[in-house]
């Protein structure tokens, strides 16, 4: 299962609207669960390379199924490796807030991410906007199968 372009339209235009009220210009990516592109948002002022960034903070909550910002850890305690898997797929593994799992009926469907304001400004606009549409935000603690870390 993937999400429908409409799904996608939904989401990007949600977070779009969030950032706008917050004064950011922001890319918006929507991707399904192998981290392929559905759908991207530039909005007007945005930075040219937020589009990528959003691709990749969308790419890498799907495909370790996590929100980036929980792969933190592993990248500072393991770099070498890390950095290795990080290159491995067609995006490059980005460990920082942004990107969030697309989950519903407790199946991942893809990943969102979010570019344009600040860490915790697209950690923040990305939750809410999958809360705000009826997706889930519980998601297993990295490196403990069967723990929830919001």
């Amino acid at each position: 299962m993937r999400p429908t372009l409409q799904q996608a339209e939904d989401l990007t235009d949600a977070a779009l609207k969030a950032g706008a009220a917050l004064g950011k210009a922001l890319s918006v990516a929507v991707v399904d669960e192998g981290g392929y592109t559905v759908l991207v948002k530039r909005a007007d002022g945005a930075r040219p390379i937020t589009p990528q960034i959003a691709q990749a903070k969308a790419y890498s909550a799907a495909v370790m199924e996590r929100p980036s910002a929980q792969l933190r850890n592993w990248a500072d305690s393991n770099p070498v490796f890390f950095n290795q898997v990080a290159q491995m797929g067609h995006q490059p593994i980005v460990p920082t807030e942004g990107g969030i799992p697309v989950k519903l009926d407790g199946r991942l469907i893809g990943g969102l991410g979010i570019s344009g304001g600040t860490p915790d400004e697209d950690e923040r606009i990305a939750r809410e906007t999958l809360a705000g549409l009826g997706y889930e935000l519980d998601f297993a603690a990295w490196g403990q199968p069967g723990t929830k870390a919001v």
